[in-house]
């Protein structure tokens, strides 16, 4: 857990606080809250994490205007900023330092009409993805990104991480889905990026770079994100395998036979299957199996159920048992197993969790070697996975039998250095934040770094954004709240402070 001394904490808070009343006078008296008893919501991830912030000042701005008024009073002081949304990450990326103003995006909640003709909606930052889901919902339109965490979880958030999700097997990233931006610079410049148009290469896609930045290059106000025809219904399943090897096979043959149609597949290993014994949860299948799979298709054509159970039949030699969802009560069982395992997973503490991509032809060799080699440190290791197989991502969490988090550091480096050897990535969803920023040479390039720090020191000259997320930033502590430039860094071999919890 990141702490300061009392006095070093107080100071930096006082520091931020002698901007509240410029800030009241740009947003208004109701909308600058100060701290020291603000809401837990505003200083830790909503899935926890070791990092516990101190949110100082929170301004909550309820326009883009207000946001571009808010960062352009901070970026002529010289006061570092960190914008949060619905603080569903898992990287606290939103979790503010010591001194830093909390800019927080839950009243830009403007919900733009649907537009049925170009299948576009336009929403404020601070909407959730679940209100945004209900608004295209009645026009007979869908929003494809869907998150476990969608009642919190923002759209700013999901397009500042490019968010991924249980759907990205059918419909990819948030990148994917975004139109245009309204986007706030460090300095306080409003800017529409480009338009909703399907087809406009006139030029740098600007959007591109902040989709995804987490919030350190600018402040995304709005988004416009194309929608898709909502499905006729679903199908799924709920099937055992005996190996990783089983289930690309499984993998394989529903994409062959229903190209277009497989929009979830979930993988679960064993062990954290277990831990929803005794929690009064439906188990869709009975215990004992070394790997289950949940798959979920579209059923948009009048035969495609047909052809769901069709494709299981014929795969009956790879799936050791099988239960075929016969109504959406049935789904929404199998689903409700696979989302409390997170919750589950997370009563095991201490714990370290992991949200990494790895090659699925490499998966099961990867995760044996890291097994492995925690095995010579920690004998009692247990390694509890599961994640969307179908687009490589997958869910670590590490229980080394220790008591205390005092070798957290030995552990991440095992991970992410297993992970880094078969051209895996040590973030798949949540981004890097501060957690892994110092793993970030595990996956990008010298190179790549560099250009990020370019782009960074051109979009922020006064790095007042996302202080020490993504990019180290020169300063006494670790925090990211002080300092006076951008610093170099070859990422993984830094130790760094590594995922707190598990990834959902």
């Amino acid at each position: 857990m990141t702490t300061r001394p009392p006095l070093v904490r107080e100071a930096a808070e006082e520091g931020a606080a002698r901007h509240a009343d410029a800030l009241r006078l740009l947003v208004g008296e109701r909308h600058v809250l100060v701290g020291p008893d603000l809401p837990g919501r505003y200083t830790q991830d909503l899935w926890g994490s070791d990092r516990v912030g101190v949110a100082g000042v929170v301004v909550r701005p309820g326009t883009a205007e207000e946001v571009a008024m808010v960062l352009r009073y901070c970026h002529a002081h010289g006061q570092p900023v960190v914008v949060q949304g619905g603080m569903t990450g898992l990287v606290s990326g939103g979790v503010p330092g010591a001194g830093e103003v909390v800019l927080s995006t839950e009243r830009l909640t403007e919900l733009g009409a649907v537009d049925p003709v170009a299948g576009t909606v336009t929403a404020g930052a601070g909407v959730t993805l679940a209100d945004l889901q209900q608004h295209a919902a009645p026009h007979g339109l869908t929003v494809p990104i869907d998150l476990a965490s969608k009642d919190s979880a923002t759209i700013g958030g999901c397009v500042a991480t490019n968010a991924g999700g249980v759907n990205v097997v059918g419909y990819g990233m948030t990148r994917r889905h975004v139109r245009s931006l309204q986007v706030v610079l460090a300095d306080g410049t409003l800017l529409d990026l480009s338009t909703d148009l399907v087809k406009d290469n006139a030029g740098y896609d600007l959007k591109q770079l902040f989709i995804g930045s987490e919030g350190t290059l600018g402040v995304v106000t709005a988004a416009t994100l194309a929608l898709h025809p909502a499905p006729q219904g679903r199908t799924g399943a709920f099937c055992a395998v005996a190996d990783v090897d089983g289930a690309l096979k499984v993998l394989g043959t529903l994409r062959e036979r229903m190209p277009g149609s497989l929009t979830s597949f979930e993988v679960i290993w064993a062990d954290a299957y277990a831990v929803l014994e005794g929690t009064g949860v439906r188990l869709p299948l009975p215990q004992g199996h070394p790997l289950y799979i949940l798959a979920e298709c579209e059923t948009s054509r009048p035969d495609d159920a047909d052809v769901f159970v069709a494709c299981l039949e014929e795969l009956s030699d790879t799936l050791a048992d099988t239960a075929v969802a016969t109504s959406p009560a049935d789904l929404k069982a199998f689903w409700r197993a696979r989302e409390r395992i997170p919750g589950e997973v997370l009563r095991m503490q201490p714990l370290f969790g992991f949200d990494v991509s790895v090659p699925a032809g490499s998966l099961a060799a990867s995760l044996e070697e890291m097994r492995a080699e925690l095995r010579r440190q920690w004998p009692g290791v247990r390694l509890l996975v599961f994640g969307h197989l179908g687009d490589d991502n997958v869910h670590i969490a590490v229980a080394t039998g220790e008591k205390t988090r005092e070798r957290k550091a030995d552990v991440e480096h095992i991970v992410y250095r297993t992970v880094s050897s078969c051209g895996g990535s040590i973030s798949a969803e949540h981004g890097v934040g501060f957690e892994k920023r110092e793993y970030l040479g595990y996956t990008r390039s010298a190179g790549e770094i560099e250009l990020m720090r370019t782009l960074k020191t051109a979009l922020d000259p006064g790095g007042i954004l996302g202080r020490g997320r993504v990019l180290p930033w020169t300063a006494d502590g670790d925090d990211g709240t002080g300092g006076t430039g951008l610093t170099g860094g070859n990422g993984g071999n830094n130790g760094g402070s590594g995922n707190g919890g598990a990834a959902r």
